[in-house]
């Protein structure tokens, strides 16, 4: 088992380069399902999530190369409908199989999903619009048993409440299916848009691309002629490093980013006291004379994602003053908060509002990792602490950020990877 050392008391500068989004490269592998030909993806993320959906499609009967963070990959080749436990466990994105194989084939089996446990995230949603498209669906033995022996049927479906992965599952089922699908309150998010756009340059009808009502126009069954394409940056990592600098009150510079998808963050950030300078593919974060208290809620896209309000949490430690933080996608989603006291933070929870008293004088300590984001947290506090922090079962991190010790060490922070 691995852990990082990170001393603290180090400032930071320099560039850093953004690798793709892995929430945008999972479900566009999975599109490769719907493909009649092999499609070559360029700035795909070599990390523990990508790794593992590929070995999924690969037991599904699909091949692939990653090299250079390009992933050639022919799911022509598909001769499985069964997304199996022992992968799926790993991965809540797995479920993201399960509208592409039903749609294609006709059934599927797929094993209900694992992953971080940052609170309930059920997929009731997936299976209640598959229904409405004319899916005949049990549970059983812990599987998601669908059938649609005729193919999938268009249909008018409402979200209860915005769903990314959701979103994306039934877009790609509508895609194969037969007739008009609309989608009410389907997510915004820069990944689902970018789902997409791949479809609609492959030939299908999609109107409302950006927004939350989608109408497509199903090819009835038939596979598509999807073209190569790149994944898009990874505004998480982005926020995530924009907060290394901003809490260490140090320049830096990122390179390969969208600024138009951290609008929420960019605004938040300057509202803190930081200044930023935009360019069409980069960014440059000056530090603050002094952080300000921030009040966040976070929300659906364009509003501030969930997955940087650990990161935000830690960066308000730092804040002269009060800042409240009110996670409203989440449960669950607090769970570092025990980690970042372990180290001197002053933080009071009552449901799901946190209150951070700032600015406290952070130690290092021992601490564990508890989800994929709380990890970067705990880094960001370790960077400002007095001493050396060891952070524990940091194979989350490994799920969904790119060469994490090597980027922060090219900016000067002090950090290794040891073995326990």
């Amino acid at each position: 088992m691995h852990y990082l050392a990170i001393k603290g008391k180090q400032k930071l500068s320099g560039s850093v380069t953004i690798s793709g989004a892995k929430n945008a490269a999972l479900p566009l592998l999975t599109l490769s399902l719907l493909s009649k030909n092999p499609i070559t993806i360029d700035n795909v993320p070599e990390v523990a999530d990508v790794k593992t959906l590929l070995q999924l499609l690969s037991n599904l009967g699909a091949s692939s190369t990653c090299k250079d963070n390009v992933v050639k990959i022919d799911s022509t080749t598909v001769n499985s409908t069964c997304a199996n436990y022992d992968i799926v466990r790993k991965m809540r994105a797995s479920i993201l199989t399960l509208g592409p194989l039903l749609t294609r084939f006709g059934h599927c089996e797929v094993s209900l999903p694992g992953g971080c446990a940052i609170g309930q995230r059920p997929i009731d949603l997936h299976l209640k619009a598959l229904e409405q498209m004319g899916a005949d669906i049990e549970i059983a033995q812990g599987y998601v048993i669908a059938k649609a022996p005729k193919g999938l049927k268009g249909a008018t479906i409402i979200f209860d409440k915005v769903t990314v992965t959701g979103s994306e599952n039934i877009i790609m089922a509508a895609a194969l299916a037969h007739g008009k699908t609309t989608l009410v309150n389907v997510a915004k998010e820069p990944e689902v848009v970018q789902v997409c756009e791949i479809l609609a340059n492959a030939g299908v009808n999609i109107e409302g691309i950006g927004t939350s009502k989608l109408i497509i126009e199903g090819s009835g069954g038939k596979l598509l002629d999807i073209k190569d394409f790149t994944v898009i940056p990874d505004r998480i990592e982005a926020g995530t490093y924009l907060c290394a600098g901003a809490i260490t009150k140090s320049k830096i510079t990122l390179k390969k980013v969208n600024p138009k998808h951290l609008e929420a963050v960019i605004l938040k950030l300057e509202q803190m006291g930081f200044k930023i300078d935009e360019k069409e593919d980069s960014l440059t974060l000056h530090p603050a004379e002094k952080i300000l208290p921030s009040d966040i809620e976070t929300s659906e896209y364009p509003g501030f994602p969930t997955d940087l309000q650990a990161q935000f949490m830690a960066l308000c430690t730092q804040a002269k003053g009060t800042s409240i933080i009110d996670e409203r996608l989440f449960e669950n989603r607090f769970m570092h908060v025990s980690e970042l006291l372990r180290m001197g933070a002053g933080i009071k929870l009552k449901g799901h509002s946190a209150t951070v008293e700032g600015k406290a004088k952070l130690n290092a300590a021992d601490v564990m990792a508890t989800d994929l984001r709380a990890s970067s947290a705990l880094i960001l506090a370790a960077l400002v602490a007095e001493g050396t922090t060891r952070i524990h079962r940091i194979y989350h991190l490994d799920r969904g950020y790119e060469n994490l010790e090597g980027k922060f060490s090219a900016l000067g922070a002090h950090i290794e990877r040891l073995e326990e």
